[in-house]
């Protein structure tokens, strides 16, 4: 019977190293996904300080063809007609300026926006993690009871606390290769939780008494 719970034990500790590192790995790729969105967002804002410069020397491209157009066609520069021109222009320039600032924004907003969520996934990969492995450590822990009350050779009145002590001398002398790999972590808190268990029937039993 000890054999078959110290089975059950390192069947058990793998499953709740893996549930650990799965959570762990679900979470670092969140996190990567939010790097590269903050990245992605740094790069909108760089592209729009481009883009708005580009424009600037453009319109300043355009702006000195359409002076010598107009003092071509006899329109004296900083006239009527001419500063009618040159306001208009400025005023459709300044536009394009916003448009362009007003887009970028739009788009940083929606990376970031993606970072934060990508952080809140893997967040909660990690709660779920946790949450596998404490099913994990109450399901193996309820296997180990089970068996230890199934008798088998061994004889009910022994305590838990017996079979986890066969369970650890077979962890570390039986040298087997899936025992290399045990939890220990596991196997602490699987512990904490049968003495529990052997601490509440004492109890019982005494105040049965």
């Amino acid at each position: 019977m000890s054999w078959q719970m110290a089975v059950v034990g390192a069947i058990g500790a793998a499953q709740y190293q893996q549930q650990g590192a799965i959570g762990k790995y679900n979470q670092a790729v969140a996190n990567r996904n939010a790097q590269v969105a903050e990245q992605e967002a740094a790069l909108i804002e760089k592209q729009s300080e481009f883009d708005i410069a580009r424009f600037d020397k453009n319109f300043r491209k355009i702006e000195g063809q359409t002076q010598v157009a107009l003092a071509k066609s006899g329109v004296v520069a900083g006239s009527g007609t001419a500063y009618k021109i040159a306001a208009a222009n400025a005023r459709e320039a300044e536009l394009q300026r916003q448009i362009i600032s007003y887009n970028s924004k739009v788009a940083q907003s929606r990376k970031i926006e993606s970072a934060n969520f990508a952080r809140i996934q893997g967040n909660i990969a990690k709660q779920q993690a946790r949450l596998a492995q404490i099913g994990t450590i109450a399901s193996t822990t309820t296997s180990i009871l089970g068996m230890s009350n199934t008798g088998g050779g061994s004889p009910q009145s022994s305590t838990y606390s017996q079979s986890n002590f066969s369970l650890i001398i077979l962890v570390h002398k039986l040298n087997l290769h899936f025992i290399h790999k045990l939890n220990l972590q596991f196997i602490h808190k699987l512990i904490l939780i049968l003495q529990e268990v052997d601490n509440a029937k004492d109890t019982y039993i005494y105040n049965r008494s």
